[in-house]
């Protein structure tokens, strides 16, 4: 799964295992920081706490992921990532 990921987004090891913890650093900072700033209005006992973290923590998502990018040096390729995302998602129009 792994290999398939990698060759997928000619990538080296190296830079797999960076982009990797980039996600996943990405992920854990979008989910603390959507939590702390729900904190500060709702609690977790709130079924509004979860409504609105979900659509939160989405939003969130990419900027926290483009911003442990750069100190990771995987800019370049979550800039495209992101943008790839955005063409399917039909947010950014496709180059012609």
């Amino acid at each position: 799964m792994f290999t398939k990921l990698k060759n997928k987004w000619k990538v080296s090891w190296f830079q797999f295992l960076l982009i990797f913890t980039t996600f996943a650093l990405g992920g854990s900072v979008c989910a603390r920081l959507g939590n702390l700033l729900l904190n500060t209005i709702l609690t977790e006992d709130s079924i509004w706490y979860w409504i609105i973290y979900v659509p939160l923590v989405t939003l969130l998502w990419p900027f926290c992921v483009i911003a442990i990018s750069v100190p990771f040096g995987q800019f370049k390729f979550f800039a495209k990532y992101l943008k790839n995302i955005g063409i399917k998602m039909g947010f950014i129009k496709k180059d012609a």
